[in-house]
């Protein structure tokens, strides 16, 4: 269980951060020792009140015409993701998109690193949306959908509420599917529902320290976890 309380510790430290990269950082410690389908839902089950707690927190910085396109595209990412789980090779998939991230993530880290905006494609937008989509709807991992965010916000603050929105769209379609399918069990809800405080300490902790860190670090670190995370996605599946 001891696993178990760091990962919660760590993975919701960074979501209180920068918004996203929980899943990730929540697999990648216990996927040495556990099986996948135990470990989502529990994530998914803490993931869901820090998502509502981010979003009210930042209820002023959300923006209708970006979380609610970008929900219904990672939506629909959920259709091919099943199609995908159940018929293609998903870890050449990771791996793929893997590489897809750290891309993008080394693009952004550069733009952000000039001090000349550019203005965003839309059709380069679109993509990543729908990439995002998909990511999402096999895996649950938002650092793609992190990316495309980051692109048409102007703060931490936009950024964080109007990607919990869409996480709280998806999220509330995982836990209604894994409930019907039966892998939200008993014992998985009441592991998460004892992990619960240690998911409160570790948000909290991150959401103070965003606060203590200049604007333009945490968007950088943003940056540099959407690295990181797509690195975790292909070392964990080469």
């Amino acid at each position: 269980m001891i696993w178990w309380i760091i990962a919660s510790l760590c993975a919701f430290f960074v979501k209180g951060l920068c918004g996203f990269a929980n899943t990730l950082v929540f697999t990648t410690i216990l996927s040495f020792g556990n099986n996948n389908i135990n470990i989502s839902p529990v994530e998914l089950l803490l993931g869901y009140p820090t998502n509502a707690i981010l979003a009210w927190k930042e209820r002023k910085s959300i923006k209708p015409s970006i979380c609610i396109p970008l929900a219904v595209l990672v939506l629909l990412g959920n259709i091919p993701g099943i199609f995908f789980l159940k018929n293609a090779d998903t870890q050449s998939i990771k791996i793929v998109f893997g590489f897809v991230i750290v891309l993008i993530g080394i693009e952004m880290l550069f733009r952000e690193m000039h001090t000349k905006k550019h203005k965003e494609s839309k059709v380069v937008l679109g993509i990543i949306g729908l990439l995002s989509g998909v990511l999402c709807g096999l895996y649950g991992i938002g650092a793609l959908l992190g990316a495309y965010v980051s692109r048409v916000t102007e703060d931490s603050h936009a950024f964080k509420g109007n990607i919990c929105i869409v996480f709280l769209a998806e999220s509330t379609f995982r836990i209604i599917m894994y409930s019907i399918l039966g892998i939200i069990t008993g014992d998985i809800f009441i592991k998460a529902v004892v992990l619960v405080p240690v998911m409160l300490i570790g948000l909290f902790l991150g959401m103070k320290s965003s606060k203590v860190l200049d604007e333009k670090l945490v968007k950088r670190l943003v940056i540099i976890m959407l690295i990181i995370s797509g690195g975790s996605l292909i070392l964990n599946n080469l």
